[in-house]
């Protein structure tokens, strides 16, 4: 692995975005100044929910970002002194009205790694049952089954397109081929 840069000084020059630069010397005596927004808090999850090893549950909730319904997974942030599984059961409760007997934790994503601090680690839920916590959406979610092997179609419809919900699918599906290890 490189030999990572030197940092020489680092400023916030937007505070209410948390908006970082750093001066950073490289080992080949380069310098630059390069921005970045730091994580706040412990991250999230993103959780692949398992009605049975051939099928997930999708939800569709509204995004603010695109002002539209989107087909995707259940997420939210981790909050202090949760584990990145407690998080995924707590989330599922409330988004979708499951919980989970079985969570794995497959690995972390970034979401802009040149840019963000941020991860967000992908959880597998398995052995569900119907139980459901007071969340904070605005209307019911429509929960839907999709077929795991179908994930090509799922690819092609515009109103799935959440990198982190695309990349946690693709891993699932994976990991439950390779006999649910990760090697």
């Amino acid at each position: 692995m490189k030999e990572l840069p030197k940092i020489l000084d680092q400023r916030w020059v937007e505070p209410r975005f948390k908006l970082r630069q750093l001066d950073l010397e490289f080992s080949n005596g380069a310098t630059r100044t390069f921005e970045c927004i730091p994580s706040k808090g412990t991250g999230a999850v993103v959780i692949v929910p398992l009605a049975d090893a051939d099928t997930v549950l999708l939800s569709i909730e509204y995004a603010a970002g695109l002002h539209r319904y989107e087909l995707g997974l259940p997420r939210g942030r981790i909050d202090a002194g949760e584990s990145p599984e407690e998080a995924a059961n707590r989330e599922l409760k409330e988004e979708i009205g499951f919980g989970a007997g079985k969570l794995t934790t497959l690995r972390s994503v970034s979401l802009a790694p040149a840019f963000m601090a941020h991860q967000t680690h992908v959880v597998v839920a398995e052995e569900l049952f119907e139980e459901r916590l007071p969340g904070d959406e605005p209307e019911p979610i429509d929960v839907r089954p999709w077929p795991l092997d179908e994930l090509h179609d799922l690819l092609l419809r515009e109103e799935f397109s959440e990198g982190r919900a695309i990349a946690a699918l693709f891993m699932a599906r994976e990991w439950l081929r390779r006999g649910r290890r990760w090697e």
